[in-house]
């Protein structure tokens, strides 16, 4: 008796062994082989931040009834035309608990049409910045003259406030990761849009007071969740704000996401020497670097000189914004202080008009000469 079971209790005990090897392998980031593995398989992503001209935010792109295929098949081909290879594209909890269904299926359609124009994506989860009240349904008509006047948070304020609430998210984090966890078309997953932003600008007055304490809370949650979902692509979440030059000047949820990201990404809207200052700050971490926001004309940063420079450093470069649309980010943030009734001098975001023409045919022109794809209609 006790030698038939002594097989039983060997396999018994492997198993446990090699899930609590497993457990220990999701507690932490990718080994620093593992990512600089999946460096060389995505050499050089470059791209913008995406959504369509059609959209006014995360919902309306996603929701069943404005998930608008044809103008993302469209302006996926502008994109193509650049030499974009990547997009960021930011998903929300919500279309997930109308229709996880559906959701999923239309996720699929995007990343087929993307695919087809030979450009992978990186799949935003949540999102920090501007209305901290998202609502399912019709979304409003934009602001006239306003920057990202309808832009909504995932999961906004009334969930991020109750910790308690904070699990209802699990089944939206696993279901999505979990379904394109070894998905060839994802490039990666980038988990919280600068969740600690206080919108001191827009809606401030409206966010919580502990907004980063519990924002911390949800996203070492996120990444419980997303590593126990096993996927082959890198998580990360990238810092935005702050000083990153010295490992005890970092703020806790900085300090958390540098520390937890399988590959490293950040938020740069400056001229080209605080570009280079972060750059190679980062670079102490020993990972691939993702510059995951940048162009912001007025403020000086700009493609050119910075496209190439990013280039040169095997930097991943995602502009914000692409097609002047309902988002309205050829807007400059100040459109919350300032009132724009026309077409601002300088764009602040955007590349393209609604119908394909450039903002600027010699900055498409420079972006081309970069990505290497030379002129194209």
């Amino acid at each position: 008796m006790k030698r038939a079971l002594f097989p039983k209790i060997i396999a018994t005990l492997a198993f446990a062994l090699g899930l609590a090897s497993s457990t220990r392998a999701a507690d932490g980031p990718w080994p620093v082989e593992k990512a600089a593995a999946w460096a060389k398989e995505h050499p050089w992503l470059v791209g913008c931040n995406y959504a369509p001209s059609t959209a006014i935010n995360q919902l309306e792109m996603w929701q069943a009834d404005t998930f608008d295929l044809a103008t993302i098949d469209r302006e996926l081909g502008w994109a193509e035309s650049l030499g974009f290879n990547s997009l960021r594209v930011f998903l929300h909890h919500i279309p997930w608990e109308q229709d996880s269904d559906g959701f999923l299926k239309r996720i699929d359609q995007f990343l087929e049409v993307a695919d087809r124009h030979h450009i992978g994506v990186m799949l935003v989860l949540f999102d920090g910045v501007w209305d901290p009240y998202p609502q399912a349904g019709k979304q409003p008509a934009p602001r006239r003259g306003l920057h990202n006047s309808g832009w909504v948070q995932s999961p906004g304020r009334v969930i991020l406030a109750a910790p308690s609430r904070h699990d209802e998210l699990k089944g939206y984090v696993t279901g999505v990761v979990s379904r394109f966890r070894n998905d060839r078309r994802v490039h990666a997953w980038d988990l919280f849009n600068e969740p600690d932003n206080p919108n001191k600008s827009s809606y401030g007055r409206l966010e919580l007071p502990n907004k980063a304490e519990m924002a911390l809370n949800l996203l070492r949650k996120a990444f419980g969740w997303a590593r126990a979902a096993s996927p082959d692509q890198p998580l990360t979440a990238g810092v935005w704000s702050g000083d990153f030059t010295k490992a005890d000047k970092l703020s806790p949820i900085n300090k958390f996401m540098l520390e937890q990201s399988d590959v490293i990404s950040f938020h740069n809207y400056h001229e080209l020497d605080a570009l280079k200052r972060d750059v190679e700050t980062l670079k102490r971490y020993r990972r691939p670097i993702l510059c995951t926001e940048y162009m912001a004309r007025p403020a000086g940063s700009r493609f050119d000189p910075l496209l190439a420079y990013l280039k040169s450093e095997g930097v991943g470069a995602y502009n914000w914004g692409f097609v002047d649309g309902k988002s309205q980010t050829i807007y400059p943030w100040d459109s919350w202080q300032k009132r724009y009734d026309g077409e601002p001098p300088v764009w602040f975001h955007d590349v393209f008009r609604t119908d394909g023409t450039p903002y600027d045919a010699k900055e498409v022109e420079y972006i081309r000469s970069v990505t290497g794809v030379g002129k194209k209609d």
